[in-house]
């Protein structure tokens, strides 16, 4: 079972005192916020409550550079639903290093994983071929090495959910929707 308590308190005790960033649960759209003068720590916020929401937004986090983390939404631009194919195109360019990081916090806590391309009223996506460009990238994590900060997590979340390491491409294709 994949509770968001359990996601929260793992990424809570993983890297609050070495990053002071907090991952919370939120009730509308996911967004990033660093300290402020009203806050003192970072957050990750996530949306309505869901694990899998909450495992997108620490990939992204993931990814981020210490400047991109002290910026809101990492400084990221972000063209709501309704893209068109162009515009489609250069999210799931962006989408795919955080989705493969995504993909493997899936595979440490033993969850399935599935893309996501968040177009529903836009030019209609390629599921199979972002994922495939996902998985592209998966393997080149696989072989060089995913980025340390989804490392730490993916070691917290096997641990927790007694998943095994280290992970290979059928552990991906397993959890693979």
């Amino acid at each position: 079972m994949h509770r968001v308590e359990d996601i929260i308190a793992i990424f809570n005790d993983t890297f609050f005192a070495s990053f002071n960033t907090k991952l919370v649960k939120g009730e509308n759209e996911p967004i990033y916020l660093p300290a402020n003068g009203d806050v003192e720590h970072h957050r990750i916020i996530f949306a309505h409550g869901y694990y899998a929401s909450a495992l997108h937004e620490i990939a992204h986090w993931c990814v981020a550079g210490a400047e991109r983390r002290l910026l809101e939404d990492f400084g990221y631009w972000y063209e709501p639903d309704g893209r068109t194919a162009e515009q489609q195109a250069l999210f799931e360019k962006v989408e795919i290093k955080p989705q493969a990081i995504e993909w493997g916090l899936c595979v440490a806590a033993d969850k399935k994983f599935r893309v996501s391309a968040d177009n529903l009223n836009g030019a209609e996506p390629d599921y199979e071929r972002f994922q495939s460009s996902v998985f592209e990238q998966v393997k080149i994590y696989l072989s060089v090495g995913f980025p340390s900060r989804a490392v730490k997590l993916m070691e917290a979340l096997s641990a927790f959910y007694q998943t095994k390491t280290p992970m290979t491409e059928q552990d991906f294709i397993r959890v693979a929707k």
